[in-house]
């Protein structure tokens, strides 16, 4: 019901240590609260007066545990939250690594859920697992060695009662933990959903379908809300059951205890202290039966980030290369690709010197993205060779390679950050003169114009929301003011645009082409006239390549897709 990989963590071996040492203190604490206690009664009840010294030992016992208690929520708050910020570094790490590939696999919603909720809930799953686990593990077993010595009857009915109340936990538990697990798949596949709806609102509403996916995602809520209240049924009769348990147990042992002293088996002080000491024999359970339940998100999510930190990571290849010249060669054999769902890149070939824009053009599905997700060493080829800078290798998942790419997708991110740091996101180091001649370059002028600010100016989530095109403008800031990357990577960086901006756009974009190795994929052929070679794709295979004139004589696919477009062939 604990993952083992919890303890497996950095630290992990140090905070269990120390909260070990608190929870012995605090089982001798509560013992001797239980007995000073029962000693002030006992007197009292014989008729004698009070035992200042005993009620001091009492209060003494009381405000140690309250110490303990407080001390211990600050280790773990302290080592949860820095176990969460590891945990976050380490995802963020395999994310950049992987690339796109990941984010494709597991779905963007899923991995902003992960980044940003399923950490929190790591952390407290973190901070209320080590404590209660510790806890349930030592202050039983000392309570019950006390109450032993004060009466071992009453001791042996505890002992019994414990592993019934484990059993029902372990069965509800497990119920419990089934539909948690099952509700947390729905709950990534709601968040892929929504995501990708607010992605694509605009064309929903363009073609007239943005109420029928309104009534989905409704739809889907209703699902998602319906099945978790059936979770939380689960883990409220769990709670009740293991409260019912307990409950009687302790009401077993006061009536045991009521007949002794009837009788006069037993005398009031060890049957005061035992009666005292039962609900603390059976509260770390409890607490962690309930904590359980409320950690369940926690746990799935833990499991989720932990197996996709120990992911094994795509082949990599240490090659040594130099920034990209006029000089250098590009050059892909029978490269091809295949999905685990099946689809397919199929074997292609091309060879690419120099400064070059390459355009990939193909409808949408084409296998565009997987093209420029293979050519920036995102994805690792099921099969063929590639040469870069004459030295093969069976991948451009090469950390030199990396290292040289500019990479533009469609939606560029755009950090909740003033407009400085955003734009030299990537040269910090650059003077704001820097930054404003790339505004400038860009064509910004108009938005720092109007921010109140000026660079210091906070935009992102939250703060001043900018358009599509003022997003994909940052992010060939970034490009401009980065001079020593020489290959960039375009991907459909105009798909949300209306042509308008597009067009304003494409006259900043061609000039920061220049001296560079440029891969650009698009599915509007205006673009296709200023590329200097074209690779056409249908069905994740590359049909035709060539320049636009040779494309156009041969009059093959390339030409039937200019036909097809003829809104695209306009404006050309």
């Amino acid at each position: 019901m604990i993952d083992r990989e919890l303890f497996q963590l950095a630290g992990a071996k140090s905070i269990s240590k120390r909260l070990a040492g608190l929870d012995v203190l605090q089982a001798f604490l509560i013992i001797g609260q239980a007995l000073a206690l029962s000693a002030v009664i006992t007197r009292l009840w014989a008729g004698h007066t009070l035992n200042y010294l005993m009620l001091l030992a009492f209060v003494a016992c009381f405000t140690g545990r309250q110490l303990l208690a407080w001390l211990s929520n600050r280790w773990l708050d302290d080592y949860a939250g820095k176990t969460a910020q590891s945990l976050r570094k380490r995802l963020l790490k395999k994310l950049f690594a992987m690339g796109p590939a990941l984010v494709q696999k597991q779905g963007t919603g899923s991995m902003i859920t992960m980044v940003v909720d399923g950490i929190s809930e790591v952390r407290e799953y973190v901070k209320l697992t080590f404590s209660k686990v510790m806890t349930m593990m030592i202050v039983p077993v000392l309570v019950l060695i006390a109450a032993a010595f004060l009466d071992w009857k009453s001791a042996l009915i505890l002992l019994i009662m414990y592993p019934l109340i484990v059993l029902f936990m372990i069965i509800l538990g497990h119920a419990a933990q089934a539909r948690a697990e099952k509700q947390f798949g729905n709950f990534q596949k709601l968040s892929n959903n929504f995501i990708d709806s607010l992605r694509g609102i605009d064309t929903l509403k363009y073609l007239g379908l943005s109420k029928r996916y309104s009534k989905s995602i409704f739809r889907s809520s209703e699902l998602f809300r319906g099945r978790t209240m059936r979770v939380l049924k689960v883990a409220m009769l769990s709670t009740f059951a293991l409260d019912f348990f307990t409950t009687l147990s302790i009401a077993v042992i006061a009536v045991y205890l009521g007949f002794g002293l009837i009788n006069g088996t037993i005398n009031l002080f060890p049957a005061l202290a035992v009666l005292i000491l039962a609900p603390e024999y059976f509260l770390p359970i409890r607490n962690f039966a309930g904590d359980f339940h409320a950690t369940l998100n926690g746990k799935n999510a833990f499991k989720k980030i932990h197996q996709l930190i120990t992911t094994p990571a795509e082949k990599t290849v240490d090659l040594s290369l130099h920034p990209w010249t006029a000089e250098d060669k590009l050059t892909v054999d029978n490269l091809q690709f295949r999905y685990p769902n099946g689809t397919t890149i199929k074997p292609f070939s091309l060879a690419i010197q120099g400064y070059r824009k390459v355009g990939i053009i193909g409808m949408s599905g084409a296998g565009k993205t997987t093209l420029i997700n293979l050519l920036s060493g995102f994805l690792t080829p099921t099969g063929g060779t590639v040469t870069v800078q004459g030295q093969a290798a069976p991948t451009l998942d090469i950390p030199e390679w990396k290292q040289q790419l500019l990479y533009i997708p469609q939606n560029p991110y755009v950090f909740t950050a003033t407009l400085r740091d955003n734009i030299a996101f990537y040269t910090p180091d650059v003077s704001d003169d820097a930054v404003r001649h790339a505004i400038h370059v860009v064509g910004l002028d108009d938005l720092l114009a109007d921010l109140p600010e000026g660079l210091d100016t906070v935009i992102g989530n939250g703060k001043r929301v900018l358009s599509g095109g003022q997003a994909q403008r940052i992010a060939l800031a970034r490009a401009f003011l980065d001079k020593k990357r020489r290959v960039m990577i375009f991907d459909e960086p105009t798909a949300h645009l209306d042509i308008e901006t597009e067009m304003d756009l494409k006259k900043r974009m061609l000039p920061l082409m220049e001296h560079r190795l440029v891969f650009f994929a698009t599915h509007r052929l205006h673009w296709m006239k200023q590329m200097d070679y074209i690779l056409v794709m249908n069905h994740g295979e590359l049909v035709e390549q060539g320049t636009f004139a040779q494309l156009q004589e041969k009059k093959g696919y390339f030409t039937r897709l200019m036909n097809e477009m003829r809104g695209e062939k306009e404006n050309v």
